[in-house]
């Protein structure tokens, strides 16, 4: 069934972003005890994953730009997988904070590089009938490589307790494997002549906002706002564990998070085909609305893992089916740009959304940053609903 509706393209990019996953994850959860371990304070902690995102994030827009200019995406989707793996072997070896720090940046700006090109082609696997589909069946295969990972480093880590350099090496196997798989990639031919401008500045991406359709705008308004409060993960599994949970529980039940996301995305995407794609994003909103709020006020192990899995369904009902939208609404000339600007966006809002999480946080607690998450998600709702007729002119 899925290979008559899957292209081979979709499903090499699908396994490809299995594997990278895979690699990034057996590492991201084990990072900042590795380094606490071997004496680097807190501070240098936050620097580093600050400056990294910060690179992943504005060089999206960027290198969709280019693949716009150049018509070409998979020399970006090599390049940036590439990257990666080599961000993954600087890591290797004993915990020198430079040699760190060159890997993490290495890796993120392979991640900067790949991901506008890489949706630009997946977009061009599908049809507007089957494109949310097609961005959750590989968003699926993406989550599935979050939940391997770092099972996998717990087993590693429980039977050779404290060995982290050979799991940075191990680490690298998956990603070298997702590069060899993106030399697979055969690249369809365009006539489309770009109207994107060449040499042009690194942020100057940015002005795409001012040239880019209505609707386009009617549908990033909304999406912006939901990020400036979408803050990290991590800190709904610190709610679990100030609640006293064990960091065993703490990690399962974010594993179990992943599994469930893995499992849905592509049904939501089919299901978002169907039933119409911002009334996905809506059901998706509003069970993030609901899990936020759930987890400002209760604090019981059945109310968290219940609150999780609603989670995973929401967060199942957006990314995906927002580039989906825009695959939709941009032409196939734009889609770099279209998506890169959107992915910068929301990167640089998740990231703000971080630092006033951690730093009310202190102050006022879960409850109050939990709360305050979940009215502003809801504000984001009421305006996309709002928009969403002008924006299913287009996209349904």
């Amino acid at each position: 069934m899925f290979k008559s509706q899957f292209s081979r393209n979709v499903w090499l990019l699908g396994l490809i972003s299995l594997f990278a996953d895979i690699s990034s994850e057996m590492l991201y959860p084990v990072l900042p005890v590795y380094l606490k371990e071997a004496g680097y304070s807190m501070l240098a902690l936050g620097l580093l994953e600050g400056v990294a995102n910060v690179i992943a994030g504005v060089s999206k827009g960027y290198f969709g730009h280019q693949s716009d200019v150049l018509q070409r995406r998979s020399v970006f989707v090599r390049w940036g997988y590439g990257l990666s793996a080599i961000g993954k072997m600087l890591m290797m070896g004993s915990p020198d904070l430079f040699r760190i720090f060159s890997g993490r940046i290495t890796d993120r700006l392979g991640k900067g590089i790949r991901t506008a090109p890489r949706d630009s082609l997946l977009s061009l696997e599908s049809s507007p009938e089957t494109r949310a589909a097609v961005f959750g069946f590989h968003r699926g295969l993406d989550t599935l490589g979050a939940a391997i990972g770092p099972s996998l480093a717990l087993l590693w880590l429980y039977w050779n307790p404290g060995d982290y350099s050979t799991l940075f090496t191990i680490a690298f196997i998956p990603a070298l494997i997702s590069v060899i798989l993106a030399f697979r990639i055969k690249e369809k031919s365009t006539q489309v002549i770009s109207s994107a401008k060449p040499n042009v500045g690194f942020f100057s991406y940015f002005k795409y906002w001012k040239d880019s359709k209505s609707s386009y705008r009617k549908l990033l308004l909304p999406l912006v706002l939901f990020a400036l409060v979408n803050s990290p993960d991590v800190f709904l599994l610190m709610a679990m564990k100030e609640a006293g949970f064990s960091d065993t529980i703490m990690i399962g039940v974010y594993i179990l998070y992943n599994l469930l996301y893995a499992m849905l995305a592509m049904p939501i995407g089919m299901l978002a085909d169907k039933w119409g794609k911002t009334n996905v994003m809506l059901t998706g909103i509003f069970l993030f609305v609901i899990c936020y709020s759930g987890m400002a006020w209760l604090d019981s192990m059945i109310s968290y893992v219940m609150l999780f899995l609603l989670y995973a369904i929401s967060v199942s009902c957006l990314e995906s089916v927002a580039k989906a939208i825009i695959s939709t609404i941009a032409p196939s000339h734009e889609r770099g740009q279209a998506i890169g600007f959107y992915t910068s966006v929301n990167s640089l809002g998740m990231l703000f959304a971080g630092a006033w999480t951690g730093a009310l946080w202190s102050v006022g607690g879960p409850s109050l940053v939990f709360s305050i998450t979940a009215v502003v998600a809801l504000l984001a709702f009421f305006l996309l609903r709002w928009n969403a007729s002008k924006i299913n002119t287009v996209s349904a």
